[in-house]
This record gives C-alpha cells, sequence and structure tokens, in this order.
C-alpha cells in the first residue's frame, strides 16, 4: 500500500502560505523552522504507519497483534499548523509580559524623580524661608539700633535712677517692683525701644560689645548671648545698675564687684 501526495494539495499551498507569511521577522523565520520540523517528522510517521500496517494482522482479535490507525498527511499538517499557531501565540504572551515589565520599570523611574524633585524644591523653599527670616531678624536689630540712636540715653538713665530703692520681685513688671528684665525693658520703652521680656531674649538684639568698651546705656549680661541670666545696664564710671536679688532691690554697683560676661549694644 502506498501513499502519494498530489502536488495540488490544498494543504501544501496552505503550509507554504504560512512559511512565506513569516519571512519578514527573524522569529517567525525561527518558529517556521520549527513548525517545518515537526509537519516533516509527522508527515514522515504518518507515511511509515500504514507500511508498517502490512506486517501487522489487521486482525484485532489475532493474538499479539496491535491495530494501526494511519494518520493522513491533511491531518498531520493541521496539527503542525496548529503547533505553529500555539508556538507564535507564547511567543507573544511573553513578548506582552517583558512589555508590561519595562513599562512598570519606567513608570517606578519616573515617579522616583517626581518625588526628587519635590524634595529638592522643599528643601529649596525650607532655605528660602531661613534666609528671610535671618533678613528680618538682622533688619528688626538695625531698627532697634536706628530708633535707640534717635531716642535719648540720658532719659532711659534718669528712669533707672528713678527707681532706686524699689523691690526685687520675681516676674513683677513695675511700677512698683520690677525683676531684671522687667527693669530694663520699662527703661528702654521710655524712647520707644520695645525690648524683648526675658534676659536671655535681650541678649540676642542690638550688637555684641567687648566688656571692656562697654558705653552709658549699654546692657550688660551674665552668661551667654541667647543664654543670659541676668541683665543690668551701664550707667557710667565703672558701675550698673540693676533689680539686683529681693535682698538689695533695684541698686547701684560697682563692675569690678561681680563682672558681666557679655554686653550688647542697642544704641
Amino acid at each position: 500500500m502506498s501513499l502519494t501526495t498530489s502536488p495540488a494539495d490544498p494543504t501544501d499551498s496552505h503550509i507554504r502560505r504560512r512559511r512565506h507569511a513569516t519571512q519578514s521577522n527573524p522569529n517567525w523565520a525561527r518558529r517556521a523552522g520549527i513548525a517545518g520540523g515537526v509537519i516533516g517528522t509527522i508527515a514522515l510517521t504518518g507515511m511509515s504507519a500504514p507500511a508498517n500496517a502490512d506486517t501487522v494482522s489487521a486482525d484485532p482479535t489475532a493474538t499479539g497483534s496491535i491495530p494501526v490507525v494511519p494518520l493522513s498527511t491533511a491531518t498531520t499538517a493541521a496539527q503542525a499548523v496548529d503547533a505553529l499557531d500555539q508556538t507564535a501565540l507564547d511567543f507573544q504572551v511573553d513578548a506582552e509580559k517583558d512589555a508590561a515589565y519595562d513599562a512598570a520599570i519606567k513608570q517606578a523611574e519616573k515617579a522616583r524623580l517626581q518625588a526628587d524633585r519635590r524634595a529638592a524644591a522643599q528643601k529649596a523653599a525650607d532655605k528660602a524661608r531661613e534666609t528671610a527670616a535671618a533678613a528680618s531678624r538682622s533688619s528688626e536689630r538695625t531698627s532697634l539700633s536706628t530708633s535707640t540712636s534717635s531716642g535719648s540715653i540720658a532719659t532711659v538713665i534718669s528712669f533707672l535712677k528713678s527707681q532706686v530703692g524699689k523691690p526685687y520681685v520675681y516676674g513683677a513688671n513695675g511700677p512698683y517692683a520690677y525683676d531684671c528684665s522687667s527693669l530694663t525693658k520699662a527703661a528702654f520703652a521710655t524712647i520707644g525701644v520695645e525690648l524683648p521680656r526675658t534676659a536671655a531674649q535681650q541678649s540676642t538684639v542690638g550688637t555684641a560689645v567687648s566688656v571692656s568698651d562697654v558705653q552709658v546705656g549699654d546692657l550688660l549680661f551674665w552668661g551667654g548671648r541667647g543664654s543670659a541670666y541676668h541683665v543690668a545696664v551701664y550707667v557710667g564710671n565703672g558701675e550698673y545698675l540693676d533689680a539686683a536679688n529681693p535682698s538689695k532691690g533695684v541698686v547701684i554697683q560697682k563692675m569690678a564687684y561681680y563682672m558681666p560676661t557679655s554686653a550688647v549694644r542697642v544704641a
């Protein structure tokens, strides 16, 4: 028994069309090669099956005989085409997965760059606010110095001396009792200068000067700038006036008895 295939077999034409359609893509060329191998193997199997059948008993009841169902060339070709279609589908799915992964990586990188830009913008804004705040503080100190210069230190000293003998009371704001910083605040208010309330705050205004170079009207401090715990006003002749403590009240004292550690000029 022999099996022949007509050159006009529609299946062959179908296979040729499949192979010809894939020539423009290298991947399809590779897949076509795989499919060609599949077709060739199946075709040979289909051709040999009938030949082998001649040597096997056609009687299915015969002992040791195996019934053979031959496959036609059309069937094996269709199977090959199905295999090729499945291979193409698998490649397409893999390509789509790769594209989705690349898109996710790009999106993550874009989000990271945006976050970096926002952080940089926030840092620049914070720096700008700090610079503006520093400029404002400098302007306030300059304004304080200018307004003090236009006032009269003599008025400040006169007010202070008029308070000598009044009691020291911590937290008192006058006019009958003072603590050290409320006294200096009240004194400079007489010439239109608004000092902060505490000694620590007052030590940060104006211009720092050396204790050895103080002038009448300069503020004297005990403790560092920004952390001073006591304040007085230099009144000349090596003396200062302050609300000293509950036992002394408002007094004038010699600097040599209790030297200050820093000084500020607001005039």
